[in-house]
């Protein structure tokens, strides 16, 4: 499944550093790690379990700079199933 438009908005924003962040998009339910600069670099996608988890879909996004901060490569990539 590709990322829509509206949810790769969501997922440029930033966010609390070094966090999992807990949202909904469309009916899905969302499951966000954030790395030490407060942008999203984990996805889970689906329904979320009694345990807290989210059973569905996970993504893992590339994001290098370079020495300047400059972004050189951002994109989101499935990763396969999340239990």
């Amino acid at each position: 499944m590709k990322l829509s438009e509206d949810l790769l908005k969501l997922l440029s924003k930033t966010y609390e550093p070094s966090t999992m962040i807990n949202s909904t998009f469309k009916g899905y339910d969302l499951a966000f790690k954030t790395n030490e600069e407060g942008l999203p670099i984990l996805l889970f996608m689906g329904k979320m379990t009694e345990k807290g988890s989210v059973k569905g879909e996970r993504y893992a996004r590339t994001l290098k700079k370079d020495r300047d901060g400059n972004t050189i490569k951002d994109h989101w990539e499935l990763k396969g199933k999340a239990s």
